[in-house]
């Protein structure tokens, strides 16, 4: 063996550079033990273990302390692997639209909670802060978003969207104006919509 360096020598039989200290030894055990690892993850079909996000760490604990009103329920249609995308069901049983039943779909950053979800209404709905294409008007998914909110806030607002719907702050401006002028037409409007008729030229799907 001939010296190359502080912890390497020459192996002049091979050619070849051999690790001689302690430090190296321990490198080489580590990647050694490292590689047996991944084959027996594989062996076993295990995929290799993906490192959530801090959205992702995030959406676990708002999600483990969820307290839904009963009229709500929270569905994962990709499974439980996708969790940053999901669906939220409301079937108030109070106010103008009692008994009809709205789904929501939520997405999710991956920087959440420092950027407020997506979120849209999936129900064709006569709503004087839900627009035909599902865009929702809710303050704390827009300005108001703060870091310190939850998805159970969220869900809490949209409740309380069909609970007192607001016609100051429109999307809908037909429907608000209506709300505002005339609440018992507004009503009707409401159960036409919501059994599947006409409100004007629009039309709506059953919902009840």
């Amino acid at each position: 063996m001939k010296k190359v360096g502080r912890d390497r020598v020459l192996d002049e039989a091979t050619g070849s550079e051999v690790c001689k200290s302690a430090n190296c030894s321990m490198i080489k055990l580590f990647k050694v033990k490292e590689k047996q690892r991944e084959l027996a993850e594989n062996a076993n079909g295990k995929p290799p273990v993906k490192k959530q996000s801090a959205g992702e760490l995030r959406l676990h604990r708002d999600i483990s302390e969820l307290n839904l009103p009963k009229t709500c329920n929270i569905a994962f249609p990709n499974g439980k692997d996708d969790l940053m995308n999901f669906e939220v069901t409301i079937r108030p049983d109070e106010g103008y639209y009692t008994g009809g039943t709205f789904s929501f779909s939520f997405q999710i950053s991956p920087i959440y909670p420092h950027e407020a979800p997506k979120v849209k209404c999936k129900t064709k709905v006569y709503h004087p802060n839900i627009d035909l294409e599902g865009n929702v008007c809710l303050n704390i998914l827009r300005e108001d978003w703060k870091p310190v909110l939850s998805i159970n806030t969220i869900i809490y607002g949209l409740v309380h969207l069909f609970t007192e719907p607001n016609h100051e702050d429109p999307l809908n401006h037909d429907a608000a104006a209506v709300l505002r002028d005339n609440p018992k037409l507004f009503e009707n409007n409401v159960r036409r919509a919501m059994s599947g008729g006409y409100v004007g030229q629009t039309s709506f799907a059953r919902c009840l």
